[in-house]
């Protein structure tokens, strides 16, 4: 339930970028919201008297800062600027099958044949969707969530194993702090240069990926992570992009493209499969 509610969180994440450039640049979208993100995991932090990490943990929070924290919203966010939410939904949709093959080096883990073939199959849909949507060729915005689908698997994956160690709010709370200093100032600057023009579209944009997708939606997804293991949660993302595809015709007003429902049914058959299957 904790790595779904999360799943829910990331869903608004892409129309809530869209709605936040309307008020900012893409810098300054994201340096904002990692600051304010920063801030509040602070105040988290400071009022529980929370010790620092041990010393070997920081690599990893350093791993988790680079990819979900600074990478994936930097990637993503640049993507969108020319990329339909619903485009972007669907090629981010190959994240779990991207996290579950990194955890598995990562961690040792080696999951069932049959987790396997579903998570296959789950991407293939995805990549196949992705491609009948684009006319069968990969834009530069593609290659943006690409990347982005790399430096955000790898910080899950680091992620969910620190937050068997300690918890996972405490992982992205100090994920976040360890970025507040280049983060507040990267905000000074973009915002010196990047033009704002406030608008309560923008504002709620903001408002959300900081605190809605970038503070709670990772607090609750490293919480279960730890819980159910890094292959199984990520296999539960498989609805994100269907999700996100929902949230762009009502809050975006854009057309749901035909193959969704097709999509939609088997992407959901291939979680049913891998929550199943054992590791």
């Amino acid at each position: 339930m904790l790595a779904g509610l999360g799943v829910i969180a990331f869903s608004l994440t892409f129309p809530s970028t869209v709605w936040g450039l309307e008020s900012f640049g893409p810098w300054s979208l994201v340096a904002v919201r990692s600051t304010l993100a920063a801030l509040v995991a602070g105040c988290f932090l400071l009022a529980g008297r929370v010790p620092l990490p041990e010393r070997r943990h920081w690599a990893g929070l350093a791993v988790v800062a680079c990819g979900v924290v600074i990478g994936f919203p930097l990637l993503t966010t640049l993507a969108l600027r020319t990329s339909t939410t619903s485009h972007a939904a669907v090629v981010v949709g190959l994240l779990p099958l991207t996290t579950a093959t990194l955890a598995a080096v990562r961690t040792g883990r080696r999951p069932s044949r049959a987790f396997w073939v579903a998570a296959v199959s789950g991407a293939v849909v995805v990549l196949g969707f992705t491609l009948q949507q684009s006319g069968g060729s990969f834009s530069t915005g593609d290659l943006y969530l690409f990347g982005a689908l790399l430096v955000c698997a790898a910080g899950y994956t680091e992620g969910g194993r620190l937050a068997a160690l300690m918890p996972g709010w405490q992982v992205i709370g100090w994920a976040l702090v360890l970025c507040l200093p280049m983060m507040a100032v990267g905000s000074a600057v973009s915002l010196s240069f990047e033009p704002v023009h406030l608008t309560a579209h923008g504002v709620i944009g903001l408002v959300w990926v900081a605190a809605g997708s970038t503070f709670f939606g990772l607090y609750v997804w490293y919480r279960g992570m730890a819980a159910i293991g890094i292959p199984k949660a990520s296999q539960l993302q498989l609805a994100q992009p269907l999700l996100t595809l929902f949230w762009a015709v009502v809050l975006l007003g854009e057309t749901l493209p035909v193959a969704a429902p097709i999509a939609a049914l088997a992407v959901l058959v291939c979680i049913a499969v891998t929550q199943r299957a054992r590791s």
